[in-house]
Parts: C-alpha cells; sequence; structure tokens
C-alpha cells in the first residue's frame, strides 16, 4: 500500500528545477534511500512531503492517517529541557498533558484540575504512550532526567529520534541521520533501525549505512528521480551502465544536430529554397540540445607528492597524557613507518584528535615523548577547518590577493584550479562564511593539495561531502605513496584506504589492530575473552611476582574471576540472540505471526539491558584486575 505518491511534481526556488515532474511512491514497511549531489534538492524534497515546502506544479497525496516522523540534519539550538519530556513532545497534546500531569505528581497536588486531567489521560489511553516513551528512553539508553542542552551532539540525536519514534510514525523521514554520530552510535542506530515496523525514507552519504539499510534507491538526477529496485551496490553497477547508454545516446544526438547545421548553413549558401520541414525539425533539435542538463562534474585535482620521506615517520615513545584529570592516553610506543596507513578508531571525546595534535608536535603529552623521523612534509585536514579564513573569498584563501597559485612546482590561475575543485567563478569570489559545510571542506582540501606531501594526516576529512566525492578522495588517498593518519566515521572509507587500526578503548587505552573494521568488531568479544583468560593465567603465577598491593587495590574473589571468565561467552550469546531478533525483526514475512512479534518484541529492551550490564560488569572487573 503507497502511504505517499509523488504525481509530475516539479519544484524551483528561482534556479534550475530541483523537481521536473518528478514521480514516485513510497509503500508501507519498505526501506528507501535517496541518493543525488550536493545542492541537488534532497533535503527540499523530504521538506515537501512533510508539508514545509509546497510544489509549484503536480500533486503530493499522502493516505488519511498516515503518521510522518521527521528527523532533519541539523539539531536545533534552542531546544531545552529534560529528555524524557522531549521524548513526550512527539506525542503532541497527549505528551503535554502527560508532562503536566507528572509536574502536579511532583509537587503533591490531587485538586479538581489534576482530578479532570487524570481522567482525560484515561480515555486517551495516555498509561500506554508513556510506557512507550519510557521503552524507547530506556532501549535508546538515554538519561530520562538530563538536561537536552548537555548532551553529546550524538545523544541529543537520539533523543530527536526517540521523539520521532514515540508516535509510533507509519514513515520515519531521516535527513543525514548519521551526522554527529561516532561509529559505535552508527553501528547501534543500524541495528535500532532494523527492529522498526515503520516505512524509511533517508538521505546519508555513509555507504555503508546506506548498503545495509535500503531496499531500493530513489535516485535525484538533474531533476528527476528515478527509482532502482535493489541495494546499494547493484544500483551502482546499473547507474554506470545507464549512464553509460545516456553518453551514447547524446552523442549521437549531437552528432546529428550537427549534420543538420552544417545542412543548413550549405543550404543557404546553395539554393534559395529549402526543406522547411527539416527546418523546423532542426529546430526542435535545437531545443532539445539546450534544454538537456548535463550530469555534475567530478573534482579533476590530485596530490601533489614529495619525496619520499625517511623509513622511520614518527617514534612514539611511552606517551601519556591526560585531560581534566581523565587519562586519554597511557603508556603508547610506537613506531610509524613510511607507507603505514593507520586509522584512528574509537567513540567521539576519547581522544583521537589530541592524538594527531601529539603526532604533529602541537601538542606536548604529559607523558613521554614524540620524534620525527627526516624528510617529512605534512599536509594536515583540522576537522574544524580553522586554516581557513571565514573573513577572506574563497580565492583569497589560496592565492591572498594575487591571481595565481604554485601547484607543485607549476603555476596555475586560482579560478583555474578552483574550477578543478568544483568551485564556479562567481562561487571562488564569494566569502568561505558563505559556503556549505561541503563547499568548505572541499575548499580545506584544495589549500591542502598545494604543496607537495608525503604524510597524509586527516581528521574527519569525509564530513558533508556528497558520495561522488567521497568515493573521488577515497580513491586519491588510496593511490597516495606516503604514509597516511586518518580519523573517520565513514566505515567505507577506513577500510578501503586504510590497512591498520589504532583502537581508543577508553581509560586511556590504545590498542593497535590489523584488519578491517568489521573484522575488529566481530573481534571484540575474542578480545575480551583473552584478557580475562590472562587474568585468570596472572593469578595463579607465583605471588613473589605480583606487584606490591596498596590500600586502593584489591583482588577478586574466586566468585569474581569465575563470573569474569563466563562474561565474554555471555555477551557473546547475548549479541547473537539479538542479531538474530534484529535479523527476525527486519524480514516481513515475520509480521504474518502476531503473537511471536509481540513475544520477540518484548524481549528486545529486556536483552538490550542484559547487554549492557554485561559490557559494564565486565569493564568493572577487567578494571580491577588492570589496577593491580
Amino acid at each position: 500500500m503507497a502511504l505517499i505518491s509523488l504525481n509530475e511534481v516539479s519544484l524551483s526556488f528561482g534556479g534550475p528545477l530541483l523537481l521536473d515532474k518528478a514521480s514516485f511512491q513510497v509503500e508501507a514497511g519498505e526501506r528507501l534511500g535517496l541518493l543525488g549531489r550536493n545542492g541537488s534538492g534532497k533535503s527540499s524534497l523530504l521538506r515537501l512531503i512533510i508539508g514545509e515546502h509546497k510544489p509549484d506544479s503536480g500533486v503530493v497525496d499522502i493516505i488519511r492517517g498516515t503518521r510522518i516522523g521527521y528527523l532533519p540534519q541539523e539539531v536545533p539550538t534552542d531546544l531545552n529541557g529534560k529528555v524524557r519530556d522531549i521524548v513526550l513532545d512527539g506525542l503532541g497534546e497527549t505528551g503535554a498533558k502527560l508532562k503536566q500531569h507528572d509536574a502536579l505528581l511532583a509537587k503533591g497536588i490531587h485538586d479538581e484540575t489534576y482530578e479532570e486531567l487524570h481522567h482525560w489521560l484515561e480515555n486517551a489511553d495516555a498509561w500506554n504512550s508513556a510506557l512507550v516513551a519510557d521503552q524507547l528512553i530506556t532501549r535508546m539508553a538515554l538519561p530520562p532526567e538530563a538536561e537536552f542542552s548537555s548532551l553529546s551532539a550524538g545523544m541529543k540525536r537520539r533523543v530527536l529520534l526517540a521523539r520521532e519514534l514515540v508516535a509510533q510514525p507509519d514513515l520515519l523521514i531521516l535527513d543525514e541521520p548519521t551526522n554527529h554520530l561516532d561509529i559505535t552510535a552508527i553501528d547501534w542506530l543500524e541495528d535500532f533501525l532494523s527492529t522498526q515496523r515503520a516505512a524509511l525514507l533517508f538521505v546519508t552519504h555513509d555507504r555503508r549505512f546506506l548498503q545495509k539499510m535500503a531496499t531500493s534507491i530513489l535516485d535525484l538526477d538533474r531533476g528527476n528521480i528515478t527509482r532502482w529496485d535493489c541495494d546499494y551496490e547493484k544500483f551502482l553497477e546499473r547507474k554506470e551502465a545507464w549512464l553509460e547508454a545516456e553518453a551514447s545516446t547524446n552523442a549521437e544526438f549531437d552528432k546529428k544536430l550537427a549534420r543538420e547545421e552544417a545542412w543548413l548553413r550549405q543550404g543557404v549558401k546553395a539554393r534559395r529554397c529549402r526543406n522547411e520541414g527539416r527546418v523546423r525539425a532542426l529546430q526542435q533539435l535545437r531545443r532539445e540540445r539546450r534544454s538537456r542538463r548535463e550530469q555534475a562534474g567530478q573534482i579533476r585535482a590530485a596530490i601533489a607528492e614529495a619525496d619520499r620521506s625517511g623509513t622511520k615517520v614518527i617514534d612514539v615513545i611511552n606517551v601519556g597524557h591526560a585531560w581534566n584529570g581523565d587519562p586519554l592516553i597511557r603508556d603508547l610506543t610506537m613506531t610509524i613507518m613510511r607507507g603505514d596507513r593507520i586509522g584512528l578508531l574509537g567513540p567521539n571525546g576519547t581522544g583521537k584528535t589530541t592524538l594527531l595534535k601529539i603526532l604533529l608536535g602541537q601538542i606536548t603529552p604529559t607523558q613521554g615523548r614524540v620524534q620525527h623521523g627526516t624528510n617529512l612534509n605534512i599536509a594536515y585536514f583540522d576537522q574544524l577547518r580553522e586554516q581557513l579564513n571565514l573573513e577572506k573569498t574563497v580565492a583569497q584563501n589560496l592565492a591572498d590577493d594575487t591571481d595565481h597559485v604554485t601547484v607543485g612546482r607549476a603555476r596555475k590561475h586560482v579560478i583555474s584550479y578552483l574550477g578543478d575543485f568544483l568551485f564556479e567563478p562567481d562561487r571562488a569570489r564569494a566569502p568561505v562564511s558563505m559556503l556549505s559545510g561541503g563547499e568548505r571542506n572541499r575548499l580545506l582540501l584544495a589549500k591542502l593539495f598545494l604543496n607537495p606531501a608525503n604524510v597524509l594526516v586527516l581528521d574527519e576529512p569525509t564530513n558533508d561531502h556528497e558520495v561522488e566525492t567521497l568515493e573521488w578522495l577515497e580513491e586519491l588517498v588510496s593511490n597516495f605513496d606516503g604514509t597516511v593518519l586518518l580519523v573517520s566515521h565513514d566505515r567505507a572509507f577506513l577500510d578501503n584506504v586504510t590497512t591498520s587500526y589504532l583502537v581508543f578503548e577508553g581509560n586511556g587505552v590504545v590498542r593497535e589492530f590489523v584488519g578491517d573494521y568489521d573484522t575488529w568488531r566481530k573481534e571484540r568479544v575474542a578480545t575480551a575473552s583473552t584478557l580475562s583468560n590472562s587474568a585468570r593465567d596472572n593469578s595463579t603465577t607465583d605471588n613473589s611476582a605480583e606487584k606490591p598491593r596498596t590500600g586502593r587495590t584489591r583482588k577478586l574473589s574466586n566468585k569474581e574471576n569465575r563470573e569474569l571468565e563466563e562474561l565474554p561467552a555471555r555477551i557473546e550469546a547475548l549479541e547473537t540472540e539479538q542479531a538474530d531478533i534484529t535479523t527476525k525483526l527486519a524480514d516481513p514475512e515475520f509480521y504474518r505471526d502476531p503473537t511471536a512479534v509481540q513475544v520477540v518484541q518484548a524481549r528486545l529492551p529486556v536483552l538490550e539491558a542484559e547487554l549492557l550490564a554485561a559490557y559494564e560488569r565486565w569493564s568493572e572487573l577487567d578494571a580491577i584486575v588492570s589496577a593491580k
């Protein structure tokens, strides 16, 4: 059943049509990934569906009673209140009255107003809605009494998602849902959304998220929307073939137009009488050619590579660093060799950017030292873009007040060079403050690539980029012949560019791991098992080899030792059960048995709570072992 239908819809804001007689449907239960270049109109299309924009022509038909949830791309800056209250806002009037009821109850007021309110809530079945809200808060690991303004950007997006889900929408619209989320949170979001029955329509630049979540692709290209009933990888293959066919058709059209233009010029010279029908056909060809919208261009830039560095790039010797008394890095010793390609992996706030700055010499560690090798030419991509002057124009950020830049050893006009990075001349003369996030990232890349480099240090270079730019950057970095240090939340980019990881495990522990992201994720439980076995083996060694104990440490009891040994297996079993449930809930056929669905949905929040408790208990016991 189609929840939403767009029929011959056109939309423009004064420039080229963002939607040019576009038509498509969203069916109940399906998951659609919406693709398109930056500026092509994806967010405008989503706002059109929720009613924030009106089409210039055509019809947006929403079936009566369809509930739509919408998660915008940006986190509101003016939203205040406790987490539970904001989640209840998703229930509209019912949520407002639940909050009013809770406020009266907290004050011990049981007057006539309270009784009327209680009666209204009873009739509206509001207690069941409140239960749904509390279950969501538990499943999404949200602190119900925390102030929204005190949360991280990632946690704020969780709260906003819960606010949309509490009304149990039929269609959930997500605009860049992975923005501001670290990799762990993205993994959680994928698993969570896989359990939801609502149809999904989402925009994302995260290719791994797109591949896992989308059952079909909507491709917004030059105002037209084409539906591809396949996953993302199949879409890429089919779209490439489609573009090749389009290019071939256009080439034949252009040849025909050229022949007809030549005939017309020759006819004017040779004779007065012309085939007027053929002239009219030529005029139609001209109109068709003028109306053709060419595909957006690709970046044509390359990294200017410097002479090779020394074999040893950076020596890290017993480095430790703390922030406000909390350890970010403990006793890290390693050597980065020429040609190493290392990704830094860990939740937000664990110290990845701090370690990069320590390696670059921008921060002095509180312990240990860093030594640089010989002949290093470092290009550093700063995620905060502090290397850009917002008041200067795009061109001035590269060339100051001159007209040329030096690219490697060659001179090039700054406008031409910026054109290689898809900046039109008028955009090149605009102040940087007017640019979007993706444009600023492209400008920073253009600035970095001016100077030859043999070491690339990239801190979140994938933020705000469209898929085509990500693929270009990925290929560029993959072909770079020097050393690469990379922080990114794009799992596909990490896997395709790096060969090893520095994993931030919390409490200052940074561990080296060779392999891809999925392998690391699968081996987390195995690593926990190895650590617990090591702790057990150490506990059986001769007491004379033990470190002296202080009054602040203690030894695990026999019961706790057994518990620590058993926890990895328990965690693995819980994760396996969680994966099985996720698979079931993602299968439309499973919903043919409502009783089974209720049982499984009731088990999932309990399972997630058990898994969280098991992780916390393992961390607690392992910390005791590590402190000895």
